[in-house]
Order: structure tokens, then sequence, then C-alpha cells
């Protein structure tokens, strides 16, 4: 009878906890500029997130883009002046011309899955932030191994023995099999936020990730 009382006298029972699988790109703008309003909605709704960083040019070569460079030139100019009105919009520092971009991330992606980013793990979401920070605010090249070991040891994970971790040939198998499951999901682009069937693609569609978050 006492578990019984209890539960009736906890009030509303709380929703079963949601889980986002995040696809990105470490050397995405985009992505970056999302850093900041993603937390806070991870925060504010308590949810569980899997930061799953995928292979670019695969994603490019398989979901049908091409990468910046290669865009017709009125892509390219459309681009930057949406990454100047975003800016602007949410006060956020970039580098429009980053002296590293684009830069080889696959070393950094293999660190982040060995620090357990796939399955939730805080230290990890940090490392894939500030991965993009320094490509896009820092002047830094997320390709050299001497900066990875930086970065991770500010996040507070052990930097030269999580480089040499993510150098197995398990978690170059696991970039590749999260590429393939994203790919899998429709998964085109960066930031892609997943929740169940509901597919949220770009840093402009928080809003409607939270909505559903609150349904």
């Amino acid at each position: 009878m006492g578990a019984i009382r209890q539960r009736a006298n906890s009030g509303k029972p709380k929703a079963m906890s949601k889980t986002i699988d995040y696809y990105h790109f470490l050397i995405s703008p985009w992505s970056y500029f999302a850093i900041g309003r993603f937390n806070e909605l991870r925060k504010k709704h308590d949810v569980d997130v899997n930061y799953k960083p995928i292979d670019v040019m695969q994603t490019f070569d398989n979901m049908g883009g091409l990468p910046p460079a290669k865009r017709h030139p009125s892509r390219q100019d459309i681009r930057m002046q949406e990454l100047k009105r975003w800016a602007n919009y949410l006060g956020v520092p970039i580098n429009f011309t980053p002296a590293h971009f684009p830069t080889n991330q696959a070393m950094g992606a293999k660190m982040v899955y060995a620090a357990n980013g796939a399955t939730g793990n805080p230290q990890a979401a940090d490392f894939s932030d500030a991965l993009l920070r320094a490509c896009w605010a820092e002047e830094k090249d997320i390709a050299d191994e001497a900066t990875l070991v930086d970065v991770a040891n500010a996040c507070g994970l052990k930097g030269v023995a999580l480089l040499e971790q993510a150098k197995e040939e398990v978690f170059a198998q696991q970039l590749q099999l999260i590429t393939d499951e994203a790919h899998g999901k429709q998964v085109f682009g960066s930031p892609t936020y997943v929740v169940g069937d509901e597919i949220f693609w770009g840093q402009d569609r928080i809003d409607f990730l939270e909505r559903h978050l609150e349904t």
C-alpha cells in the first residue's frame, strides 16, 4: 500500500525521455551556429543526445549534394549572404573564410566516437562543439593531431590517450557504419536531428524540434 500511496501522491507522471540522434559534420558552419540554441533545448527538455558526426564527402556523393567550392557561383554567393545574416541575427562570432576550411574531420569524428559520443557522453558532446568552434571561431585546424589533443584536454578528456584510441580500426568502422546509418535515415546535411521517425534538418529547424519534444 505504501508504494501505491507514494505513486498516487507523486503527481503527474514524468513523460518518457526522448532521444535525439544528432548527425553532423564537424566542419559545418550551420552546426556551429546551432550550438547554443541546441544545448539550451537539450537542457530544458532533459533529452538524451547521441552525437554522431558523419563523413562529409560520402554524404555529398551519396545523398545528392556538392561541397561549397563545387557549387554554382550563385549558390556560393547566397551561402555567404546567409552565413552573414545568421551570424548577425544570432550574435555568434565567426570567421566567414576560416584558414582551415575545408579540412579533414575524420580523426576528430573518430575521437568523438572513442569518447562515447554516440551513446551520449557529455564530455564527447562538449568536444564535438569545441571542434566546431575551433574551425569557425578560433582559426584552428581540426585535422592537426596536436590541435585535437589540446581541444580534448580542454573538454576534460585525456587528449593523447583518446587520440591513440581513436586510431584503432573499430572507430573507423564506427564512423562508416554511422554514416551509412544516417544515409539510411535520409540524412543529407548538417545539422540533422532525428527523433524517432521525425527528421529536422538545419539550424533553422530547432524551433520545430522543440515543438516536437513538447508533444
